[in-house]
């Protein structure tokens, strides 16, 4: 059956009362959603893990995402921002996850743990809070160097991964 050309605009209008109507409607509107150009601030990242270098690499992600994602702008200073992200590192740490047939490491899980909180400019009650968290497999090493190379391309990879959840969970949350 086809519908003649004068009924399509009915049916149309039809359909779109009928959405209306049944409380159907689309979130996150685009003033709730990050704008491309403004400034993002992450000052200092907590840090109560073990990690010396963790939280850097987390902030330097958090920018890094916001900007490829989202067109955001890391900002010189917290008074020039638009969007403050705060946060403290929970925990970080690895562990093996896969060894060979003579019970030696082949494979390690890395983990970090973190609280995000994300603020607009003079506000005081965050837009968004919450707990992200991130695991990234890579191959044990026999020489030193190249298990610390792996584990800070593991690293970075899990910084990636957070940075995206909390881009999402933000945008989505309010």
């Amino acid at each position: 059956m086809t519908v003649s050309k004068h009924y399509r605009p009915l049916l149309l209008l039809f359909l779109l009362i009928i959405l209306n109507g049944c409380g159907y409607h689309l979130t996150n509107s685009g003033s709730e959603r990050f704008s491309v150009g403004q400034q993002i601030w992450v000052p200092f990242i907590g840090n109560e893990s073990v990690s010396p270098s963790a939280q850097t690499v987390l902030r330097r992600a958090l920018y890094d995402e916001c900007h490829a994602l989202r067109g955001l702008m890391p900002s010189e200073s917290e008074g020039a921002a638009n969007l403050i992200v705060k946060g403290k590192l929970l925990s970080f740490g690895s562990g093996a996850i896969a060894y060979n047939a003579i019970d030696q490491v082949r494979s390690l899980r890395l983990y970090i743990s973190v609280e995000l909180e994300l603020y607009r400019k003079g506000e005081t009650v965050p837009l968004w809070k919450g707990p992200l968290s991130a695991t990234k497999d890579y191959q044990a090493q026999t020489d030193l160097a190249m298990q610390r190379n792996a584990e800070e391309s593991a690293l970075d990879a899990a910084g990636r991964i957070i940075a995206q959840k909390f881009i999402s969970a933000s945008e989505f949350s309010y």
